[in-house]
């Protein structure tokens, strides 16, 4: 079997004999302009009542194969199919207006960036009535209640203050939902859902993944696009496995998770975060997961936490307060060099608020946080400038940090300044390798890259000044499980060979339990358990804890 060649399992009866809501054959969409090629030959039907997910690695042509069923492939795509049959109608002869028609009333899309998708203009309130009013659901007098309904049915607390807020107003987390809530405001045969729950906590994350259950139940159809298996095994009835613009293994989501037949499969559920190795002698530094094993997916240090010393990062009785809302209480930790220390919780449980507090964007209303046992969180910004350096960030949402106008190669030279101009080149290029980025995106701007693609530059761009501790907040959120591997890989070797600490803030359980020598878990502001990874993980004592991870999607078997 070449590497390329499908491979299919039996496929599994229907959930409906209703004729399919989308049915495509042989789709190929290309980009002439650049002579891409990005989807070959792809094939695929959606019956409602049932979910299709799309698997493979950033780039492979899930996203561009699942918008242009509405129309949205990019610009100047040429898109081709000898079928393509929409919503009963034939797509190859929509024009400007049927795509509108499709798009919203036919079919719901939630995808990825929610930054993006929002508008920053308008209240998240104004956003989803705009959907209710232009597909005209609901009178216009009870759009207001339906906007607070929906906010409420994709797991918002408070929304009727919500609805009042701006999307920069909100944590990642909930304008994700917000977004999910637009998208099936006119109530859609078909969700396309690019990433849905990518920056929700697993708690928010179970309460989606029940929702788009019931809206498959009810008939909905579902086209899910993710790249956390375990989420796609909990909703998925079929998956397709793409590499390369290709599908190369198809079938029910059960037989090709559990039983892969292409070794792509196979790669791709070998690099998904378990329970840690004990070695990392051979440390994961691929640049593509065909080439990750099993044995070698994600290491990490067999050696545990360092003899106690003096921490290179401190925090004691750190607290801080928005209005009557506590969003840091009393919270104390010590971070040594060479060390991770994992922080979880759901979203609004303070874990951001710590990470700023920890970088010194944030001065604290009570505690401090000390830096090499000095001053660190009451330091005036003259004298806190050139110890930057050596505390660094890796951002939940990169493209909230980047300069807009600013190139690939710019953002990761600068903090290279000292360096000469030509040498400042060859270590952006050097950096971007070891995250798996070719040299070629030097010249892009971020808008031009892919979620995933932002992150590992955002990554790049915080190891250029070789720090002391890396604050990491939820750094792997946006990454494929292969370039997360490597990712993950990379970070345990710049330990290994740098001594760097690691404050590492993700929702992702499992990433946490892999790379992390002790845990806090935090609630409502305040640290409710914390220890050693694997005592916390497999001998949890707090109830919170044990809800955290009950509600953890598991892969089948």
């Amino acid at each position: 079997m070449t590497e390329l060649a499908i491979t299919r399992a039996a496929a599994a009866p229907g959930p409906s004999a209703a004729p399919p809501l989308v049915a495509v054959e042989d789709l190929r969409v290309s980009f002439p302009a650049s002579g891409v090629e990005a989807v070959r030959g792809v094939s695929l039907s959606i019956a409602p009542g049932e979910c299709v997910a799309l698997v493979g690695e950033s780039g492979s042509g899930k996203s561009v194969t699942a918008r242009a069923l509405i129309g949205l492939a990019g610009p100047g795509a040429k898109v081709r199919a000898s079928v393509f049959r929409v919503g009963g109608g034939d797509a190859l002869t929509f024009g400007p207006r049927e795509w509108r028609r499709v798009r919203g009333r036919f079919a719901g899309l939630v995808l990825q960036d929610a930054l993006v998708s929002l508008d920053p203009l308008r209240t998240v309130g104004a956003e989803i009535a705009e959907v209710l009013a232009e597909h005209d659901v609901v009178p216009r007098r009870a759009r207001p209640e339906r906007v607070r309904a929906l906010l409420e049915a994709v797991g918002v607390p408070d929304p009727e203050t919500r609805v009042r807020q701006h999307p920069h107003q909100l944590s990642g987390g909930l304008r994700q939902r917000a977004l999910i809530a637009s998208a099936i405001a006119a109530e859609p045969e078909l969700i396309i859902a690019d990433e849905p729950t990518t920056a929700l906590d697993v708690t928010v994350q179970a309460q989606i993944l029940r929702l788009l259950a019931d809206r498959k139940a009810a008939g909905t159809a579902l086209l899910m696009i993710s790249h956390d298996l375990a989420v796609v095994a909990a909703v998925a009835g079929r998956v397709l496995v793409m590499k390369d613009g290709l599908v190369v293994e198809e079938g029910p989501a059960r037989e090709v998770l559990t039983t892969p037949r292409h070794d792509y499969t196979r790669a791709l559920l070998a690099a998904v975060p378990s329970a840690p190795r004990p070695s990392t002698s051979s440390v994961s530094s691929v640049s593509s997961v065909s080439s990750v094993s099993s044995a070698s997916a994600v290491p990490r240090r067999a050696d545990g936490p360092p003899a106690p010393r003096a921490p290179v990062l401190a925090a004691t009785g750190l607290s801080v307060a928005y209005g009557s809302r506590r969003a840091v209480d009393g919270v104390s930790f010590r971070l040594y060099a060479g060390e991770t220390l994992g922080v979880v919780g759901e979203s609004g449980s303070g874990k951001t608020t710590l990470a700023r507090l920890a970088l010194g964007l944030l001065t604290p209303d009570a505690g401090e946080v000390s830096l090499r046992g000095g001053p660190w969180s009451g330091l005036p910004e003259r004298r806190r400038r050139p110890l930057r350096p050596a505390v660094q960030v890796i951002a939940q949402n990169p493209l909230d940090s980047f300069d807009p106008r600013h190139t690939v190669g710019r953002l990761v030279a600068d903090p290279l300044s000292a360096l000469p101009r030509r040498r400042r080149r060859e270590r952006a290029v050097e950096l971007l390798g070891r995250v798996g980025l070719p040299p070629e995106l030097l010249g892009r701007r971020p808008r031009e890259l892919s979620g995933g693609q932002r992150q590992r530059v955002a990554i790049a761009r915080a190891l250029a000044s070789r720090p002391e501790v890396l604050i990491c907040d939820e750094p792997v959120s946006a990454l494929d499980v292969s370039i997360q591997a490597q990712v993950l890989g990379l970070l345990a070797e710049i330990q290994a060979e740098d001594g760097t600490a690691l404050l590492f803030i993700s929702h992702d359980l499992g990433v946490v339990r892999h790379l992390s020598d002790r845990v806090l878990v935090m609630k409502d502001g305040r640290v409710v358990e914390e220890g050693d990874a694997g005592e916390v993980f497999h001998h949890p004592r707090h109830a919170y804890t044990k809800e955290l991870l009950a509600a953890v999607p598991r892969l089948p078997g």
